[in-house]
């Protein structure tokens, strides 16, 4: 589809909370303007449906008709806070699994920054839906929580493999894997690790690899340097926001949520309340997040057209009072208007970059499975809710295992071993892990054994949680403690 002679394509459109009607409708205008074939199917979503008890704030509506439609352009979403559901983006990205988050980072005519004249043009590809954004936290004791990070393989191949697409869909050089794989080597390794693998997969795109702390000191150094960038959840929610900074901030900013069944384009800035009704708003990041919907559905003439029209009226003004510049400020009706009448003109010198249809990565749909074969119990780590002195834990564990093929291997506290004791002073809270080995090497650590482990524990300390250690293929499954050997 790339041209308004084509059919319609029906679009689920959510006006959302806050300034999100005024820069939907300013998005909506503009590309009606542009004569792009669409059909609105308006759904409701947010503080209206928060406010009629429905705790994920997505009403049945708008989820049917996503299901039917399978792309979306969405205002931004209010979320309760300290009380009530959920956050309505986070349920629809979930409720969908689009698993990628793409944020486009590039310099814009008219808007100065500290950075401006660099040449900024990169790409953030997030994964979307696992990592410590699971959301699956834990009060370990009353003083300690717990939140798991959990990176799967299948996360890792569709995240890496969506970076490589994206490249070559816009015809972009390199991707740069960014991770904290020399800290967490299991989790953030594994991406790393994926990365490396489906990269020989696109010998076309150079693979590239930068810790998190160093990609965040290169973006301020040289951010004209990047390409694509493909990071996990947390990671990419902190460095995308950051590199919008670095032309603007989060007012120009646009971003697609991807998934196998959905597409939804979204603005990244929040609801702002208190401009919301009075024709102040921005809407350029919902403008350029069309221009991210009409490229996906393959219209890239209307969206090539688009882009010109916004870019030439940030040039030239006039603008909204967040970007003026020095230039008289415009109300965001005024500001729409002037970009419907600059379409089909383009900043002198403009060059769209060509753009070719994104192909999803095709991953086995299912579980993973691992055979069992692979896989193989050497220990458990118990945590233990204690007041006692690491010394006196210890003694008291290793007593309750006294005629058990098990014993008890060390104690760490927050990671750091604490028992047997190492002479650091380790400021220590009530939360320990014990980790248990076999008396025996080369046995394996059945059930039965840790039902006896966990039953000697409880008739003297409270415990809360348990992992199993495993070896995977002979390697090691698990992380030592600091100064555990």
């Amino acid at each position: 589809m790339t041209s308004a002679s084509s059919s319609p394509r029906r679009v689920t459109l959510i006006p959302g909370d806050g300034i999100g009607p005024e820069v939907v409708a300013a998005a909506r205008s503009v590309v009606e303007a542009a004569g792009a074939p669409i059909e609105w199917e308006v759904v409701r979503a947010g503080r209206e449906v928060f406010a009629e008890g429905n705790a994920t704030g997505v009403s049945a509506a708008a989820i049917e008709s996503l299901k039917r439609n399978g792309v979306a352009l969405k205002g931004p979403l209010e979320t309760p806070i300290g009380h009530g559901g959920k956050s309505a983006n986070v349920t629809l990205r979930k409720f969908f699994e689009t698993y990628g988050n793409t944020r486009p980072v590039r310099e814009l005519p008219g808007i100065q920054t500290p950075f401006s004249g660099r040449g900024i043009d990169f790409v953030v590809v997030r994964e979307n839906v696992e990592d410590l954004y699971a959301g699956i936290e834990h009060m370990q004791t009353a003083t300690v929580a717990q939140c798991l990070k959990l990176v799967s393989e299948k996360g890792c191949e569709k995240i890496s493999r969506l970076a490589f697409e994206v490249a070559l869909s816009e015809g972009r050089r390199s991707v740069t894997c960014v991770t904290k794989a020399n800290i967490m080597k299991l989790t953030e390794g594994m991406l790393k690790r994926v990365f490396e693998r489906v990269a020989s997969d696109y010998p076309d795109i150079e693979p590239r690899y930068m810790l998190v702390d160093n990609c965040a000191h290169q973006l301020v150094r040289h951010p004209e340097s990047f390409d694509v960038l493909v990071t996990t959840n947390m990671n990419g929610d902190i460095l995308s926001d950051l590199a919008s900074g670095l032309v603007g901030g989060l007012g120009i900013a646009p971003g697609a949520n991807i998934g196998r069944d959905l597409a939804m384009f979204e603005a990244v800035h929040g609801t702002a309340p208190d401009i919301a009704g009075r024709d102040m708003a921005n809407p350029t990041a919902m403008l350029l997040s069309a221009v991210l919907m009409l490229r996906h559905l393959q219209m890239f003439e209307l969206a090539d057209r688009v882009e010109a029209a916004v870019l030439l009226t940030l040039e030239r003004g006039p603008r909204t009072g967040d970007i003026a510049g020095g230039m008289e400020a415009c109300g965001t009706a005024a500001f729409t208007d002037a970009i419907i009448g600059n379409l089909g003109r383009a900043p002198d010198g403009w060059k769209p970059r060509t753009h070719r249809p994104l192909h999803l990565p095709e991953v086995a749909e299912g579980p993973d499975r691992t055979p069992a074969e692979r896989m193989r119990c050497v220990g458990i780590d118990v945590f233990v809710d204690s007041e006692l002195s690491p010394q006196d834990l210890g003694a008291s564990i290793s007593n309750l295992m006294e005629g058990s093929p098990v014993r008890l291997k060390m104690i760490s506290n927050r990671g750091t071993v604490v028992y047997p004791l190492t002479g650091a002073p380790t400021d220590c809270v009530d939360h320990w892990r014990c980790r248990f080995a076999l008396r025996e090497p080369g046995a394996s650590f059945t059930d039965d054994l840790v039902l006896d482990v966990l039953a000697r524990i409880a008739g003297r300390h409270r415990y809360m949680h348990l992992e199993k250690l495993c070896d995977l293929d002979g390697q090691r499954g698990y992380a030592l403690a600091q100064g555990e050997e």
